[in-house]
């Protein structure tokens, strides 16, 4: 099981020395990821489901807040829970993403994406709130065929998307394509994971029972698109006081990483709250938590 840390802005606040202070001593303890959410805008009355996101929420940009992180660390990798795909044009967004991976030496490995559930946020950006998904789909082809592509250049053709000839440099960081995981709590996220994603980081609000059909629809979706459903990544939302029980609960649904967060906003109730973690399920395989040079 591996084991990551989520960063919210909107509860922690936005001070740069904390979330540095932050990342820094979830790396010191072994954590694997640093995640971060977004939202582009919001309005009076936006909602997820049942719940009003207050307009003055501050969501940082999560690439530009990675980025900074990574200048502050060293081996703590880079996620999004989630990035609003649909909002994003893949051509920019490739580029931008590669561009972390190589500064960071390869730590841009866990980005998640999402289509968004703010109709709202998706008119302010020009998207047809309707199509989000298929734009998502485009956008993940051709991310990876510009990371993929040589000096000729590559062509893409598609409903939302198209250049023909087209370079981008630089590459990733010694792969051909970064990873990209699907967020999301409906079926039709599921299929999109198991098609397209390396891994499906599904919300938190789903029953047992739901959850585990979404999960086989993924690996379904993976086989009908020839993909290996053995390599896909599992990830799931755990609670900071979660028991070795309940991880093994996880693990026994196929769960591959769970991430966490603290419940504190004060930074030293955060470190004692990562640390006891870490110590409870043996992350820590040095001396160094809190003694960073």
């Amino acid at each position: 099981m591996k084991f990551a840390v989520s960063y919210s802005t909107p509860y922690y606040g936005v001070d740069p020395d904390k979330i540095v202070a932050y990342a820094q001593h979830a790396e010191d303890c072994g954590f694997e990821a640093l995640y971060l959410p977004e939202h582009i805008a919001l309005y009076p009355g936006a909602a997820v489901g049942r719940f009003e996101l207050p307009p003055s929420l501050p969501y940082f940009d999560p690439l530009d807040c990675l980025s900074f992180v990574a200048a502050a660390t060293r081996r703590i990798l880079l996620g999004t829970g989630v990035l609003l795909l649909p909002y994003h044009h893949p051509v920019i967004l490739a580029k931008r993403l590669a561009t972390v991976d190589v500064l960071s030496k390869g730590r841009m490995r866990l980005l998640t994406v999402g289509l968004g559930a703010l109709p709202g946020e998706a008119r302010a950006v020009g998207v047809d709130f309707g199509t989000r998904g298929r734009r998502a789909d485009e956008a993940i082809d051709v991310m990876r065929l510009l990371w993929a592509g040589g000096e000729d250049g590559v062509s893409f053709d598609g409903e939302f998307f198209a250049f023909d000839g087209l370079c981008q440099f630089p590459k990733p960081h010694g792969v051909t394509h970064l990873p990209i995981h699907v967020g999301g709590s409906s079926r039709a996220a599921a299929r999109r994971a198991g098609r397209r994603g390396d891994g499906y980081f599904p919300g938190g609000a789903l029953a047992p029972d739901e959850r585990a059909l979404q999960m086989d629809l993924a690996r379904a979706a993976a086989v009908e698109a020839g993909r290996d459903p053995e390599t896909l990544e599992y990830t799931r939302s755990g609670a900071i006081d979660m028991t070795a029980d309940e991880v093994e609960a996880f693990a026994a649904q196929g769960v591959t990483r769970i991430v966490v967060g603290a419940t504190a906003t004060e930074p030293e109730r955060q470190r004692e709250e990562l640390s006891a973690f870490a110590q409870r399920f043996a992350l820590l395989d040095t001396t160094e938590a809190g003694t960073r040079a």
